[in-house]
């Protein structure tokens, strides 16, 4: 039912959780089961992890307030102690990501931070954060870590910033659990086995310390092992990669002192109502009025009047840790749920006609997936995009033109936009609707210009990576370039490429900058300089300099200069600001 702006107004302000106490006794509320510590402000938005986990949480009857971006022990008391459990994270980001460059210096802005300054997210966040609450409540209810900064650093990993290999970081923040993934279901497990005396170590998708390996986990080389030796390293990564499908998946267990870290499977993905259920929840797709004093919150503009279609990617380049995060498998929302949002969004008192984005990881994966991994899980040694898409993948952009289309006809919706990059080599092999989604994205979908992400053309880096060669990325120019001929709109491509990469030489940069110069007509300006994130391929080649499907050596350029070097190769020397 379509929420008309006179009612929206009047919900507004009731969908905050608390962050004051004032707040909490005007919910009628003794005291709190929850207290949500995130590195992010609090932005109340389904793009916001700590607000979905939050809405779970309170949906299932718990009471829980949220402390955002706390500095002081004044902050982190102001909620006083939850009766259940403290969840601690870093926000949408890996502090470290957050933080620091890929040269390693300070980062300026945070898109996250009331007013943009980078000035209150700690590096390493969820260890300061846990360590924090244990100073300020000395034996207080246990601390469950979460989100992707305890998700990717929740067995031994190689850290980019100390060049070392790291313990989890369960250890690190001597926290009580740790939940990975997507955690809706988890944490509402936990919540109820913490308040009903169950044992949370039994629940998917959570993390703990054990002082023996439990029976029927699959143990991994130990920490020390994987410190002191590359290929143990190696081997203990492909196992854990392996055991990340929720269908295939066996506990893990990796000695980390002498204990142990021990790791459910994952939880079952969300999909069709239980996912319809988690972006249904209300929210007031606004800063809470105790942070939004502080200044704006740039993640705002992006995320307000945007739609998330689905999660998970079977992509698997070999630099992202979606995979690992979200899982393999492509989860999707229904339509009906997907236009309830949209007319949700049209009934907001700010909303101005635009829905600014409409997808997800990758845009185009809407509607596209592989029926064998519900029933039996994602292919073991085997990718579903590289080196070749599938055979087995239904590769049909005919689901989501039609949801582009029904949106577009919502009353107060005069745009939609997709704004997510697009995979150029799904729209190329879908043979019935592939040219029919590109001129409807380049017609009625794009704003001057479509995000592509080939990150490099040269075959050898780009096999590294897990990314398609450049027949597919030419042949969709051409395409693009036609479409928006047909259409009548000077419209563009923007291309995302990458410099340092395990594998690229100053000589395949060279190579790139000709090959966008001939092919492509273009100087390209989004070039990043690789940055090695825990839990990825492309860091454990970045690390043992070995190619880890063939054991063959990778050139690897580790050198702060030569990283500079290969991006200035393509863009020139940067200018400096006076």
């Amino acid at each position: 039912m379509l929420v008309d702006k006179g009612e929206y107004k009047r919900l507004a302000g009731d969908m905050f959780l608390p962050t004051t106490s004032d707040e909490v006794a005007r919910r009628g509320w003794a005291g709190l089961d929850v207290i949500l510590v995130t590195g992010d402000t609090y932005i109340d938005s389904p793009f916001a992890g700590v607000a979905v986990i939050g809405k779970c949480l309170v949906r299932a009857g718990y009471r829980v307030g949220i402390l955002a971006q706390p500095q002081t022990d004044a902050d982190f008391t102001r909620l006083g102690e939850p009766a259940l459990f403290w969840g601690v994270t870093s926000g949408c980001v890996d502090s470290m990501v957050a933080n620091r460059t890929a040269s390693g210096r300070r980062r300026r802005r945070d898109d996250f931070t009331p007013g943009g300054e980078n000035n209150r997210r700690p590096d390493r966040a969820v260890t300061v954060y846990s360590n924090a609450i244990r100073r300020c409540f000395k034996q207080t209810a246990p601390i469950v870590l979460g989100g992707i900064e305890a998700s990717l650093r929740r067995v031994a990993h190689y850290d980019f910033w100390s060049n070392r290999i790291r313990r989890s970081i369960l250890f690190d923040a001597k926290a009580d659990y740790l939940l990975y993934g997507m955690a809706e279901s988890s944490v509402v497990a936990l919540a109820g086995a913490l308040r009903d005396g169950g044992d949370p170590t039994l629940i998917r998708g959570v993390g703990f310390v054990a002082a023996a390996v439990p029976e029927g986990a699959v143990e991994l080389p130990a920490y020390e092992e994987v410190a002191a030796d590359k290929e143990a390293f190696t081997r203990m990564f492909h196992a854990f990669y392996a055991n990340n499908d929720p269908l295939t998946a066996r506990p893990l267990a990796q000695r980390q002192d002498t204990r142990y870290y021990v790791q459910q499977p994952p939880p079952l993905p969300l999909d069709g109502p239980a996912l319809d259920a988690v972006y249904e929840l209300d929210y007031e797709r606004d800063v809470h009025p105790y942070y939004a004093a502080g200044g704006e919150v740039r993640a705002l503009d992006t995320i307000r009047f945007s739609i998330t279609t689905h999660r998970g990617c079977y992509g698997e380049c070999g630099f992202c840790a979606i995979a690992v995060h979200q899982g393999r498998r492509v989860c999707m929302r229904s339509e009906a749920s997907i236009l309830r949002e949209a007319q949700a969004l049209a009934a907001h008192p700010a909303f101005r006609g635009t829905i600014l984005d409409v997808g997800g990881p990758t845009a185009n994966m809407y509607g596209i997936e592989c029926t064998r991994k519900a029933e039996s899980g994602a292919c073991r040694g085997k990718r579903c995009l590289h080196p070749a898409i599938c055979r087995e993948l239904p590769v049909d952009h005919g689901r989501q033109l039609n949801l582009l289309k029904t949106l577009q006809q919502v009353p107060g919706v005069k745009r939609v936009i997709v704004a997510s990059g697009v995979r150029h080599d799904l729209v190329m092999a879908d043979l019935k609707h592939g040219k029919r989604y590109l001129d409807a994205v380049v017609r009625d979908h794009v704003s001057g210009q479509m995000k592509l992400a080939p990150e490099h053309t040269e075959p050898g880096v780009l096999a590294a990576m897990g990314k398609p060669g450049p027949s597919s990325l030419k042949a969709f120019r051409e395409a693009f370039n036609e479409s928006t001929r047909r259409a009548g709109k000077p419209q563009f491509l923007t291309y995302y490429l990458m410099a340092a990469h395990p594998g690229c030489t100053d000589g395949d940069m060279r190579k790139l900058k000709t090959f966008a110069a001939q092919e492509l007509e273009v100087s390209p300006e989004q070039v990043q300089i690789f940055t090695p994130t825990p839990s990825t391929y492309s860091t454990l080649m970045y690390w043992t300099e070995r190619d880890p499907f063939t054991d063959k050596p990778v050139f690897v350029e580790k050198g702060e200069k030569g990283r500079v070097r290969q991006k200035e190769i393509v863009t020139g020397p940067a200018r400096k600001v006076t």
